[in-house]
């Protein structure tokens, strides 16, 4: 049986993802008009087109981090698998055995882009609209990797309640 803390655990993690994927498909949304970004269109956003942006990246990095720092550990935990001292790509491996999701590699190809944008190129614009454009694709990623689980966690644990949907 699976403890109550557990199951509270994986919810709060739940809404964080929730959140954070609301937040990053409404950006992507009004980036969209833009996409694929070009150098010369990067260096020629308007003030609003930057903050909708900034908003994006900020999204895009707290939906990987809340995804990989509690997402996936408090599904483990639910799920009574003993984890939680062992290294994410270990924990990774097994969520991806047991089909929360799809594949490891994947998700360190996402935290591999959220890295790239802790740095930042104001002399290569072209750079900085190829990262955009390759987020934007990862950011699919995430959120359909977050449709997946939740169909998954729905149809393996039915008494667990998980608010709203990602889908």
């Amino acid at each position: 049986m699976n403890s109550p803390v557990a199951s509270l655990r994986l919810q709060d993690a739940w809404r964080e993802c929730e959140r954070n994927a609301y937040h990053l498909q409404r950006a992507l949304g009004q980036l969209r008009h833009l996409l694929p970004l070009t150098g010369l269109q990067f260096q020629t956003l308007t003030d609003a087109q930057i903050q909708t942006l900034d908003q994006f990246i900020l999204r895009f990095t707290k939906l990987q981090d809340s995804m990989g720092s509690h997402l996936f550990p408090s599904i483990l935990e639910y799920l009574q698998e003993p984890f939680e001292e062992r290294p994410m790509l270990d924990k990774l491996n097994r969520l991806e055995k047991l089909g929360y999701i799809e594949n490891a590699e994947t998700w360190g190809n996402v935290r591999n882009i959220r890295n790239k944008f802790a740095h930042d190129y104001p002399d290569d614009p072209e750079k900085n609209a190829a990262l955009v454009n390759i987020a934007t694709e990862a950011a699919q990623t995430m959120v359909g990797a977050l449709a997946a689980i939740e169909k998954r966690l729905r149809q393996d644990h039915p008494g667990l309640t998980l608010v709203g949907s990602v889908s």
